[in-house]
C-alpha cells in the first residue's frame, strides 16, 4: 500500500486537472461533446468557469488530444497564471489523467500537491461543491470524492428472444454510492496507482475513474456528499437538461 505524507509545516497546493481528450460517442452531438454549445457556450467552458472560480485551485490543467484544433476556439482567453492546456491526450481517460499528472509535476507541482480530477462534462458543478470536497479531505491521508447515495431501485437486465431488455433481478442498494467528480488525491499516490494499473491489461479494464485506481492499492478514498445537479452529459437528453438547468441559474 503506497501512502505520501507531507513534511512537517508543508502547505500542498491544489490543482484541478480536466480530462478533455474524449470524443463523446454516446452523446450524439457529431463530434466532441466537450465542445457542444450549451446554453451559448461550449459546455467545457462553463466547467471551466467554475473552477476557476475556486480560489483554493492555484491552476486548472486541460488535458486535450494532440491534434485537437477547437479548444482555443470554443474557450477563448481561457490560458493565463490559473489556465493552463496541454496537448498530452491518451487513448483512455486513465491514460490523459496520468499524462496530466506529469505534465502538472513539470510544471512544478510537487508529490505532496492535491489534484482534482474533473470530469469536462459535468458542466453544472459549482464552486462550493468543489470547496466543500477540498475541505472534507485537506487532512485525510487518502483524499476523496464527491459522491451521491444511491436513490433508486437498481435492476439487473436480461435478454429476451426478440433483443429487448428485461428486468432479470434487483440489486441491492444498501451501501451503494454514485461516484461523481471531482475526485481529489494528491499527485504521488495517484500517478503510481494510475501506472501499476496502466501496465497490465487486466486491470487497466476496471480503472473506470481515479478511485478505483487507488481502491486497487488498498486505500479507501473518502465519500464526500455532492449534489444532484452535479451531472455527467452523457446521453443525448442530457444537453437539454443541462440547458435548462443552466438558463435556471441565469
Amino acid at each position: 500500500m503506497l501512502t505520501i505524507v507531507p513534511e512537517p509545516g508543508f502547505r500542498p497546493r491544489c490543482f484541478a486537472l480536466v480530462p478533455c481528450a474524449g470524443v463523446g460517442e454516446r452523446a450524439g452531438a457529431g463530434g466532441p461533446k466537450q465542445y457542444h454549445p450549451v446554453a451559448g457556450r461550449a459546455l467545457v467552458a462553463h466547467t471551466l468557469e467554475a473552477l476557476g472560480a475556486v480560489t483554493r485551485l492555484a491552476a486548472t490543467l486541460v488535458v486535450v488530444s494532440p491534434g485537437d484544433t477547437l479548444f482555443e476556439q470554443q474557450v477563448p482567453g481561457f490560458e493565463g497564471p490559473r489556465g493552463w492546456l496541454a496537448r498530452v491526450g491518451g487513448a483512455t481517460r486513465a491514460e490523459t489523467v496520468l499524462n496530466g499528472l506529469d505534465e502538472l509535476l513539470s510544471r512544478g507541482a510537487q508529490p505532496h500537491d492535491w489534484v482534482l480530477v474533473h470530469d469536462a462534462a459535468r458542466c453544472l458543478v459549482q464552486p462550493e461543491w468543489v470547496e466543500r470536497l477540498i475541505e472534507a479531505c485537506d487532512d485525510d491521508e487518502v483524499g476523496g470524492l464527491l459522491a451521491l447515495p444511491l436513490a433508486d431501485t437498481l435492476k439487473t437486465a436480461a435478454t429476451d428472444a426478440h433483443g429487448r431488455a428485461r428486468a432479470a433481478s434487483t440489486v441491492d442498494r444498501s451501501g451503494k454510492w454514485a461516484a461523481q467528480t471531482p475526485q481529489m488525491f494528491r499527485l504521488g499516490l495517484l500517478g503510481p496507482a494510475l501506472r501499476g494499473a496502466l501496465s497490465n491489461p487486466e486491470t487497466a479494464a476496471t480503472i473506470t475513474d481515479e478511485a478505483s485506481a487507488i481502491e486497487a492499492i488498498g486505500h479507501r478514498p473518502r465519500l464526500v456528499a455532492g449534489d444532484y445537479e452535479n451531472i455527467k452529459v452523457t446521453w443525448p437528453g442530457d444537453f437539454a437538461l443541462a440547458e435548462r438547468l443552466l438558463r435556471t441559474r441565469g
